[in-house]
């Protein structure tokens, strides 16, 4: 999703046959009386085993935005992580208030976790930045937040409506995969009227490139011309409800997100945002 984070998932892929080895000239104190002298101060063990004692590990690093926390057990099993100078690979161990934990060598700390919706206009591209100075989605959200946050998902370059933007790292990987059913609905115009025979055959499973996706439901839209349809999925593939029209024989000339997860664009022009709600944002977390 960000520059960061995918450079962080390139190295998890290197770690995963060789863990980080960390080099050091400066001669670090042994743990205890007992322990050998090591590079770092590897910690085996944690005393303090209720909430109180502190937070654990992997969820100090989600809550910081890096990544979610079953990532985040990878990457302090390869040696990514260390608290106070020393390297931690317990999955269990707690942080306290006055810790120092470093990820890949850069400090981080916990943020106040963010959650805002944006109506996407055409001609924004999604993505952090794009080294041809295309307009970027982050620039309509540029001042919502003092945390850095991240696109949910994405939305093609001429594709309209609703986009999430968070630096919850849990959130975000429940959001978009396929296994919680994430509801999607789109308004597509085609460039000519569906035939009742074409619609029919959208209803349930269409094989797309080899691959199956399941249509949840899909309908004209009440009021409208018979090429103005609304179409329900929960995949997440690029361009997918592009690619089940031109199956067809037909061109999507306009496509705009009307839902996503529940959210709707109630209230929300074109090009604004706007941050979602307690209650919005604990039916999120519930999803299963």
């Amino acid at each position: 999703m960000n520059s960061n984070r995918n450079s962080s998932r390139g190295r998890q892929e290197g770690k995963k046959s060789t863990p980080l080895s960390r080099k050091s000239t400066k001669k670090k104190a042994p743990l205890s009386r007992t322990s050998p002298k090591k590079e770092f101060k590897k910690i085996h063990s944690v005393h303090k085993t209720d909430e109180s004692a502190g937070i654990r590990l992997n969820k100090y690093i989600a809550n910081s935005g890096v990544c979610s926390r079953r990532e985040a057990d990878t990457y302090i099993e390869h040696g990514s992580v260390e608290v106070n100078g020393n390297l931690v690979t317990e999955m269990g161990y707690k942080v306290q208030v006055d810790d120092i934990v470093r990820f890949d060598g850069t400090s981080i700390t916990p943020e106040q976790k963010k959650y805002v919706l944006l109506n996407k206009p055409k001609n924004y591209i999604t993505t952090m930045d794009d080294e041809r100075g295309r307009k970027t989605v982050m620039e309509l959200v540029a001042n919502a937040s003092k945390e850095r946050i991240y696109p949910v998902g994405r939305l093609d370059r001429n594709t309209t409506g609703l986009l999430l933007f968070t630096n919850d790292g849990e959130m975000a990987k429940k959001l978009t995969h396929p296994r919680h059913n994430v509801r999607k609905l789109y308004h597509a115009t085609l460039d000519n009227k569906l035939a009742l025979k074409d619609l029919e055959k959208l209803r349930g499973e269409v094989i797309i490139e080899g691959k199956k996706v399941f249509i949840d439901a899909v309908s004209y839209v009440d009021g409208e011309p018979k090429n103005e349809v609304g179409i329900e999925i929960h995949s997440g593939r690029n361009r997918i409800v592009r690619k089940i029209f031109e199956h067809l024989g037909y061109k999507v000339t306009k496509l705009d997100r009307v839902i996503f997860a529940e959210l709707t664009k109630k209230n929300l022009p074109r090009g604004r945002w706007r941050e979602l709600t307690e209650l919005e944002v604990s039916k999120l977390q519930m999803l299963q």
